[in-house]
């Protein structure tokens, strides 16, 4: 078993912890019915812990690792010990009102990657917006919502932000349509604080931003909007985000994955590079 990296949040030690659960398994050729059986559960159990979408119980996976002839050292132990940090409470469960079960996934997600890299058509990404330009994002897609839902739904918002800070702060590669900045979202005031915000965020170690000028003939952007997300673990695999309107898809089949890469890697090479792209930045925000 190689070292496990256990800094990025409950969901990836969920997704450690179950793929180690299903590597030990499938190595001792036991099926997930017998695995059920052995801790009296269900087969489709097994399936969900094993993809990381439920808790632990340390009885259960004390059960199923002596059942996988791991039944002491220190392999053993460091399982065991990823069941509380597994099993925590995530700082989205203040906010359920206002973050569907769907997108709670990607937020673990977000929270556990060290690379998010991503195209979007219609508005900045959500990593890069500020709060006035968030809130007219929120206000034009739920225009009869209360006050304090709007509110909510923009701290939720500004809240995922706060991985660009953190310590282990993910790469983040963001290829956007021109169109986007053109976008009147918020009036011309909001627009040019999100502009400057862009600005300075293209500047910052670790951000590459890229845009896409109109009328550029794009390869791969009939994919539409997606986001491709990868881990600094090995044993946890790239992950595909495809939001929908009132769901997403989550793809991480290697096949699946690597088109959606490569197609990332030719919107990029049809973007303007980082550096022409601040000056586009800049001179939209001098038109504005």
């Amino acid at each position: 078993m190689s070292m496990l990296h256990t800094g990025g949040g409950v969901t990836a030690h969920r997704l450690l912890l179950g793929s180690q659960l299903r590597r030990l398994r499938e190595a001792r050729g036991v099926s997930r019915e017998d695995a059920g059986y052995s801790i009296r559960a269900s087969e489709s159990k097994i399936s969900r812990m094993e993809l990381g979408r439920v808790g632990f119980k340390e009885r259960d996976v004390a059960d199923l690792l002596t059942l996988y002839g791991l039944d002491h050292g220190d392999e053993r132990t460091t399982l065991l010990g990823l069941i509380a940090e597994a099993n925590a409470v995530s700082w989205w469960h203040g906010y359920e009102d206002v973050v569907p079960t769907w997108f709670q996934t990607y937020l673990g997600l977000e929270e556990a990657a060290s690379s998010i890299a991503s195209y979007e058509i219609q508005y900045v990404p959500g990593l890069l917006q500020t709060e006035a330009y968030a809130r007219a994002v929120v206000l034009l897609g739920r225009h009869n919502a209360e006050p304090e839902e709007v509110d909510r739904r923009v701290a939720v918002r500004m809240r995922r932000q706060q991985v660009l800070a953190s310590r282990r702060a993910p790469a983040l590669h963001a290829v956007l349509d021109e169109a986007a900045l053109r976008r009147p979202c918020g009036g011309p005031d909001v627009m040019r604080g999100q502009l400057r915000h862009l600005i300075e965020a293209a500047g910052r170690p670790g951000v590459r931003l890229q845009v896409v000028p109109l009328g550029t003939d794009l390869p791969g952007a009939e994919a539409g909007a997606f986001s491709v997300l990868g881990f600094a673990e090995a044993e946890l695999p790239d992950v595909v985000y495809l939001e929908q309107f009132t769901s997403a898809l989550y793809l991480d089949r290697p096949a699946e994955v690597a088109e959606y890469a490569a197609a990332l890697r030719r919107l990029s090479e049809a973007s303007l590079s980082p550096e022409r792209s601040l000056a586009l930045l800049r001179t939209v925000h001098e038109e504005i």
